[in-house]
């Protein structure tokens, strides 16, 4: 399976770079993969689609003020991207890569110190000396996605944070539950479903590229998640019973999807509910848990891109993208919406 197949071209203009004014009013296009048909709808429309016994399961991670900025004692200056939050080291991405040297110190915003460390799997290890919870409440920004072509600005901390958020910890939002609001959850309660939650600390390993040609020969790195029990009793409530279960998102899914085994008939768990997982789902996998998928449109050969082409069908998802750019959809993390049926 070659990674050309899953490229496509975008016009720059419809990568939203601000989200609609209002969560649940922006657009949504439903892909039904049985009919093979796509309708057009907007997000808030979305309760219509679930009935009694159904469950609807969100990532309720909180994303945490991961981009920091501080200058080389040169005077240059220098980007850290934090992939995750530790004390005192934690590993990122820092620009620029090429020229910051082992051992170098970096003065921070914050007024606190930052020492370059040597290569990990990801990026660079780097020491503060400060707690990271001090220096990102005092000088961290939100860490918005390169293709959002502007400098983050005070209103991204609510709008790039879903309205559940909890666990903090994510270095990226899980962008398909930014459209939901308190009202819209509820409505979907009113009508008979369920509202479940998962964790799953979203970071390099969903927004990675791929640099293999050979998808298959990808490996994606892990993310922390955690799976409580409420949440496998639910799930597993709503299978016995011939539910339905709406995932929130690509995370969410790669949640249930790993924790499969711990969803039984009886509603027990077999694992332990917190971990690590390096799930990659791509075309030919066959999901056990997930029945509809809630996502937003994504990047030409994303790891995304596959999972949802695995879910629906990488012709009828790339006729649905086709389909978007004839009508002018907004895509990426401040964008429409899809459910995939």
């Amino acid at each position: 399976m070659r990674l050309l197949e899953f490229d496509y071209d975008l016009p720059k203009e419809l990568i939203a770079q601000y989200p609609v004014k209002e969560r649940e009013k922006c657009r949504l296009m439903i892909l039904d993969r049985k009919a093979h048909t796509i309708e057009h709808k907007i997000f808030k429309d979305v309760a219509e689609y679930f009935n009694e016994g159904d469950c609807l399961v969100l990532n309720n991670t909180k994303v945490i003020p991961a981009r920091l900025f501080g200058k080389r004692v040169t005077g240059g200056r220098v980007e850290i991207f934090l992939l995750e939050r530790a004390n005192p080291t934690c590993e990122a991405l820092v620009k620029p890569a090429v020229r910051l040297k082992e051992g170098e110190k970096i003065a921070l915003d914050s007024g606190d110190e930052a020492e370059i460390l040597n290569r990990g799997d990801m990026g660079r290890f780097v020491k503060f000396n400060n707690s990271i919870e001090t220096i990102l409440a005092k000088s961290g920004h939100m860490p918005l996605p390169p293709y959002i072509d502007r400098p983050d600005e005070e209103s991204d901390r609510d709008d790039y944070q879903t309205i559940y958020a909890r666990n903090e910890g994510a270095t990226a939002s899980p962008t398909a539950g930014l459209h939901f609001t308190e009202g819209l959850i509820e409505r979907v309660e009113s009508r008979g479903a369920s509202a479940a939650y998962v964790t799953l600390h979203t970071s390099y390993g969903t927004f990675a590229p791929i640099k293999v040609e050979d998808v298959e020969k990808h490996k994606m790195h892990k993310e922390r998640f955690e799976f409580p029990e409420e949440t496998a009793r639910i799930v597993s409530e709503t299978k016995k019973n011939g539910g339905k279960v709406f995932a929130v998102g690509t995370t969410t899914t790669r949640v249930l999807e790993h924790c499969s085994d711990r969803i039984t008939d009886e509603g027990q768990r077999t694992m332990d509910d917190k971990g690590y997982t390096d799930l990659f789902i791509y075309p030919d996998y066959e999901f056990k848990i997930v029945d509809h998928l809630i996502t937003n449109f994504h990047l030409p050969k994303s790891t995304l891109l596959l999972l949802v082409s695995a879910f629906a069908g990488r012709r009828l998802i790339f006729e649905a993208y086709r389909q978007a750019i004839e009508e002018r959809y907004r895509f990426f993390s401040y964008g429409d919406a899809m459910l995939i049926l």
